[in-house]
């Protein structure tokens, strides 16, 4: 495995998420019905648990990609797509609506793990596994 693209994959897909709920902080907050006034325990945990988060993500990609043998940015981008249409799309879907959440909340949700799919399956195909 080509543990610099899973970094690099990370590190990209966490400035992404970075900038895309900075950009839909305040539809993102009224979907999910968030106070600015809450306040959590460790404010800090949730970003520990993304970085986390999208690095696991990045060297699974990277695993699967390198299983299809023809390691290159449409497959890995391709592979991204169907992980997040077959798994993260219906996981995260099916999950808000038994907790009643709004489906702009799901939209915002899933949009972000697509990008961030996205991004990683390229670098990925661009680094080599």
């Amino acid at each position: 495995m080509n543990y610099l693209a899973i970094v690099v994959a990370a590190v990209a897909a966490y400035i992404f998420s970075a900038i895309y709920y900075t950009a839909l902080s305040k539809p993102w907050m009224k979907a999910a019905e968030i106070k600015k006034s809450r306040k959590p325990k460790t404010p800090w945990l949730p970003f520990v648990i993304a970085a986390v988060a999208d690095l696991v993500m990045a060297w699974m990609l990277a695993g699967v990609v390198g299983h299809l043998g023809q390691v290159n940015v449409k497959n890995a981008v391709l592979s991204g797509a169907f992980i997040w249409f077959g798994f993260v799309l219906t996981t995260v879907a099916v999950n808000y609506a038994f907790a009643g959440r709004k489906p702009l909340l799901t939209v915002i949700d899933t949009g972000h793990w697509l990008g961030a799919l996205l991004l990683i399956g390229a670098i990925i195909g661009l680094f080599g596994v």
